[in-house]
């Protein structure tokens, strides 16, 4: 999925919605980022998706795909910011994909991420990522930490241990990366598609010489991915020093239907952003150290 032309001719010019000014093309630079898949049970990561438009992507394995993206927005058009996605590989159709055909036919499937969590530092990037393009952004704090040996991010919320991510830092992070990548999520109980560009140079481990670590805490809004039954060892990992990513204008939304009249109060909608501000202040740095009692 390569960048499209449109995008290329309004480069430069300007935009304002929701009261956020910004230059064109939403785009962030010289920020690092990690990524990790572990496998997950199907059915479970199943029962998850909304409607019957999206699947899991179903590995050769039969496992299901769970996704930890972090990447640490250095120089954005909103200001600086951390975003911690927690997301399930899934295709987009009427039924379920072949397994692994997904990854190699992305367009073909529609293959992209349903976001199941996604804070982010500041205020500003839960107003217009979720009221624009209805990615489910909340505030809470995270931290990105590149060491000599490893790459870790952690998150917290309301002073409470919500995740952690490690991953072995590659010696080399010399391999051309040039990806599209579609973000589904729910919100307004509507099926939301976000499309984002990625540019970089990135250090790739596949299988056995995939190294990390996941620790899932008791927060609400991570305690049910136990649930999953993740399994506690990476099958790759990914580090990109620096990216250079793009956010599409454009976006989908359709509604999510049922077989019947749908109880509950559904998922967030508008009354959760409109009163937000465009504050860039960070929370506090994650503080809590007795995380490895939540290793997966």
């Amino acid at each position: 999925m390569s960048v499209p032309k449109r995008i290329k001719r309004y480069t430069g010019q300007y935009a304002n919605v929701d009261g956020i000014p910004f230059k064109l093309p939403v785009a962030a630079e010289h920020s690092p980022a990690l990524m990790a898949g572990f496998f997950c049970d199907y059915e479970k990561a199943r029962a998850l998706m909304p409607g019957s438009e999206l699947h899991p992507m179903k590995y050769i394995n039969g496992k299901a795909i769970f996704m930890v993206t972090v990447i640490d927005y250095r120089q954005t058009t909103i200001g600086k910011y951390i975003e911690y996605s927690l997301a399930i590989a899934c295709t987009r159709g009427r039924k379920p994909a072949p397994p692994l055909l997904p990854a190699l036919f992305m367009k073909s499937f529609r293959t992209g991420q349903f976001i199941l969590d996604l804070p982010v530092s500041s205020e500003i990037s839960v107003k217009g990522g979720k009221g624009i393009w209805g990615m489910p952004k909340h505030k809470a704090s995270l931290d990105f930490i590149i060491g000599g040996q490893t790459v870790s991010s952690q998150y917290e919320k309301d002073g409470q241990f919500a995740f952690r991510i490690e991953i072995e830092r590659p010696r080399s992070s010399n391999f051309p990366l040039r990806a599209g990548v579609v973000n589904y999520s729910h919100f307004r109980n509507m099926l939301m598609a976000s499309y984002v560009y990625f540019d970089s140079k990135a250090g790739i481990r596949l299988g056995k010489r995939a190294k990390g670590n996941l620790y899932i805490g008791d927060h609400p809004r991570t305690k049910h991915l136990k649930e999953l039954e993740i399994e506690g060892k990476p099958f790759f990992t990914l580090f990109m020093p620096e990216i250079h990513g793009i956010l599409d204008d454009h976006f989908e939304s359709w509604f999510v239907t049922y077989p019947g009249p749908p109880g509950g109060p559904g998922p967030e909608g508008l009354e959760s952003v409109f009163n937000l501000g465009l504050n860039e202040d960070w929370l506090p740095a994650p503080s809590v150290t007795d995380y490895q009692k939540y290793k997966i």
